[in-house]
């Protein structure tokens, strides 16, 4: 998924995602997800953290690695 792809932002609420290894793929469009840790809005373009696994997304990598520290324990 890149900021060049058609689906990218033409709803203007959150976006619905699958999310693979190093990509994800938009399966209903959307400007933004939220962060499965904070609840905040994180846009499509700026976001960079996620797990496949779970099928979260995260605002950053501190929110990344608090979730995949939870998931361990």
């Amino acid at each position: 998924m890149n900021a060049f792809d058609s689906n990218l932002g033409k709803s203007g609420g959150p976006a619905v995602l699958h999310y693979g290894d190093g990509e994800f793929a938009v399966m209903s469009p959307g400007h933004y997800v939220l962060c499965a840790v904070t609840g905040a809005k994180v846009s499509l373009d700026a976001l960079r953290y996620w797990s496949p696994e779970l099928q979260e997304a995260y605002a950053g990598p501190a929110e990344a690695l608090k979730r995949w520290q939870e998931s361990r324990g």
